[in-house]
């Protein structure tokens, strides 16, 4: 801490006198005399208090805010993050050499005097007097720590602050009653060892462990003894004396620790007159703070444990008492993120998606059964330069994700077949699905009143081949879209509704879905990590469990913490989720899908585009691993078509070809050597599968404003053959749904 204090332009004699008033009060309190109120001292000013008595009787000495760091579930270290860069260590870890230093330049009489010092308050002011200034302090290193607890105490509270660092004499009688009271409570090894953690040594580093590792890539166990003198040297104040900004005036405050250390004897003179012609030795280790500075690419999973931190009442009922916890700092958060899961994602989407592509993707992994979210990563870094973000696409607005999340495409439709297979629909069920047709005339809802097609929209399929009749296998596999605009039109919206509640299916600002036919299309956004741990009940055969980012966290002294659990319960049957695994099965056997399957083991899933190309999705699993991919625009303003993406030409692109790969590889990485359970497949009658249908595609829906607000941009579909996109070229089909109704959906 500083010690010149400013005179506020009192003569030298006025001083003396001040500072007289002040050992005079040191020795009363010393004799243990009561003081009267301060008035009668004559010291009654502002920022005074009106009696020694009346302060209070126990200095409250908050916990240290330190460093908290973040890890896999493996304890491998993902980040650290703090609002200050501290970690508290035992004096036993503390080089001596750093001890003797720090007494020697600040409070070289410190185990010789009580909590304050008489005969340093007299030298004061006889040096004081003769220099007609403040030459010299005379806080003891106790009253230096009081005052440092009050500078903890108040935080980044700018009002706090000054009033803990204001030079007034209220001030000062408070540190010398709890100076008093912490040498007869603590002693001088501790006093000692609490300053050596407080104390702030410059360049965000606080407390000398944090300065050791900041100034030389160490631990302050292992500090020298010229190393210890420039620390030490600092102190007093932390930007002058800045050894990275200014080494030659750091140099010279290091020689005068060194020399004072002689003149104390904890150094021979020789031994000092050697330190001071060494170099500094700086090893400066910049800091490392914050999720920008994760490994594996896990910035932005480390950005959603801290926003799990500081919105869920777990942690405490207010924002502010959350928050007040997560800056204290001090711990060890064991997260559920797998380091194998985790490089896999980020491999395969730097092996298929640039980060400076126009187009960006997102891909996010969870444990069928647990919750547990193994891997979750994005081709734009978490950072603040070009091409960069801070945007988690993964995940909802209320955990820093995109504003409306994207629409699904035909992703969603399974969330229909499981509600329809819910309500008695035979898995076999047939419908006559023609390649164009209106939507249903209405379609019941759950308030009773039916939604109406008063607009005739029509919906399409991808191709004109694609004509029915087809059973709901074959619907599944090739993403037929006149026949489940059928299907939500004989199961109505309320089932969907449910089913989409029991499987924790929101829109990506977290409003309930709409009760509109259009959804069975994916026209509502939805986030990668809600539509992962959707199809994970899938995999765990009808059981959905909420997803989860933390395993444990730890307090300073060893504290356990209570963190969020997981919610586990059923959504559907296990015959419905055995149903719809099969049914998913086909897509990636037989059906869109089959450029992403893996070939090892079971595994299911469902592409999905929307119209213009403006979205593009794979969502799979395994029974033991789900995962989502988005591919698109966060804005919503890229067609994909007629570009580059990942150093490969797509005429347009589909779920199958752009996020299936990554899914495919994200998996094969995360997977490997890990079990390979299989599914409990069905049997489903399929009396077409040999009837050829052509090629298929995977558009889903742009929407409506009227009939479905929100996502959609009605851009004309087929019907009219308008580009949208002049000067480009675009293959048959580009546009997909008729009206801007429909859509594609491979």
């Amino acid at each position: 801490m500083g010690k010149k204090r400013s005179g506020g332009g009192l003569s030298p004699t006025q001083q003396a006198a001040k500072f007289l008033g002040v050992s005079v009060l040191a020795g009363a309190v010393l004799a243990g005399i009561a003081l009267p109120a301060a008035g009668a001292l004559g010291l009654a000013a502002k920022g005074s208090v009106e009696g020694f008595d009346e302060i209070p009787a126990n200095l409250k000495q908050p916990p240290l805010s330190q460093r908290t760091t973040i890890l896999d579930n493996k304890g491998g270290e993902i980040a650290t993050v703090y609002s200050r860069d501290r970690t508290v260590v035992p004096l036993k870890n503390i080089s001596p050499y750093m001890q003797k230093a720090l007494v020697a330049i600040e409070d070289s009489r410190f185990y010789e005097h009580g909590a304050v010092d008489l005969k340093g308050i007299l030298r004061a002011i006889n040096e004081n007097a003769q220099s007609g200034g403040v030459a010299q302090g005379a806080s003891t290193l106790t009253q230096q720590y009081v005052k440092n607890v009050f500078m903890e105490e108040a935080g980044d509270d700018p009002t706090k602050l000054a009033q803990a660092t204001q030079q007034t004499i209220g001030r000062k009688i408070r540190e010398l009653k709890y100076a008093i009271q912490l040498e007869d409570k603590l002693g001088k090894k501790r006093i000692l060892a609490n300053y050596l953690n407080i104390t702030y040594f410059g360049e965000q580093a606080y407390g000398v462990e944090a300065a050791s590792q900041r100034y030389f890539s160490k631990s302050a166990k292992n500090l020298t003894m010229e190393e210890s003198a420039m620390l030490a040297g600092i102190v007093q104040s932390p930007s002058r004396y800045d050894p990275v900004n200014d080494e030659e005036e750091a140099t010279k405050r290091r020689n005068v620790v060194l020399q004072r250390m002689a003149e104390t004897h904890d150094i021979s003179q020789d031994e000092a007159d050697r330190a001071k012609e060494k170099p500094l030795g700086l090893k400066i280790s910049r800091p490392q703070n914050g999720c920008i500075t994760a490994v594996k690419g896990a910035g932005f999973f480390c950005d959603y444990v801290r926003e799990v931190f500081l919105t869920d009442p777990v942690f405490g009922k207010t924002k502010e008492a959350r928050a007040k916890l997560w800056n204290r700092g001090g711990l060890r958060v064991q997260t559920t993120l797998d380091p194998q899961t985790q490089e896999s994602v980020q491999a395969s989407i730097k092996d298929h998606v640039y980060q400076t592509d126009k187009v960006a993707t997102a891909a996010t992994f969870v444990e069928p059964g647990t919750g547990k979210i193994l891997g979750m990563g994005q081709s734009k870094p978490y950072g603040f330069g070009k091409n960069e973000t801070q945007i988690n696409y993964s995940v909802n607005r209320q955990m820093s994700g995109s504003n409306f999340g994207f629409p699904t495409g035909s992703t969603f439709k399974p969330f229909l077949a499981a509600a329809a297979l819910e309500q008695g629909t035979p898995v076999t069920k047939s419908y006559p699905a023609p390649y164009q047709m209106p939507y249903p005339k209405s379609v019941q809802t759950c308030s009773g009143k039916p939604w109406v097609n008063n607009g005739g929209f029509t919906v399409e399929n991808e191709n004109e081949s694609e004509r029915g009749p087809y059973a709901l296998k074959e619907a599944m596999a090739k993403s037929i879209n006149t026949y489940f605009v059928q299907m939500i039109g004989d199961t109505g919206m309320c089932p969907v509704m449910d089913m989409a509640d029991k499987l924790g299916v929101v829109q990506g600002n977290g409003d309930k879905l709409p009760e509109v036919p259009a959804i069975v299309l994916g026209s509502k956004g939805i986030s990668p990590l809600t539509m992962a741990s959707a199809y994970a009940a899938f995999a765990n055969r009808g059981t959905y469990c909420t997803p989860v980012a933390i395993e444990s966290i730890t307090a300073p002294g060893d504290k356990s913490l209570p963190v969020p659990k997981s919610s586990c319960s059923r959504a559907m049957t296990t015959k419905t989720a055995d149903a719809i695994n099969t049914l998913l099965s086909g897509v990636i056997d037989s059906g869109t899908g089959k450029e992403a399957g893996l070939t090892d083991r079971d595994n299911a899933g469902k592409t999905g585009t929307t119209d213009s190309r403006k979205n593009a999705w794979f969502v799979g699993y395994t029974p033991n691993l789900s995962g989502a991919v988005w591919v698109g625009s966060a804005l919503q303003n890229v067609p994909m078509v007629n570009i580059p993406i990942g150093g490969q030409y797509h005429a347009k692109v589909y779920g199958a070809d752009t996020p299936g790969p990554i899914w495919r590889d994200a998996m094969v990485g995360a997977l490997s050597s890990k079990p390979s359970p299989d599914f409990n497949l069905i049997d489903i009658p399929d009396p077409d599968k040999d009837r050829d249908r052509g090629r298929d595609g995977d558009g889903g829906w742009d929407g409506d404003p009227d009939q479905d607000p929100g996502q959609g941009d009605g851009s004309p579909g087929s019907n009219g053959n308008k580009n949208p996109f002049p000067g480009i070229s675009l293959p048959p089909g580009v546009l997909g749904g008729g009206n801007g109704h429909g859509g594609g959906h491979r």
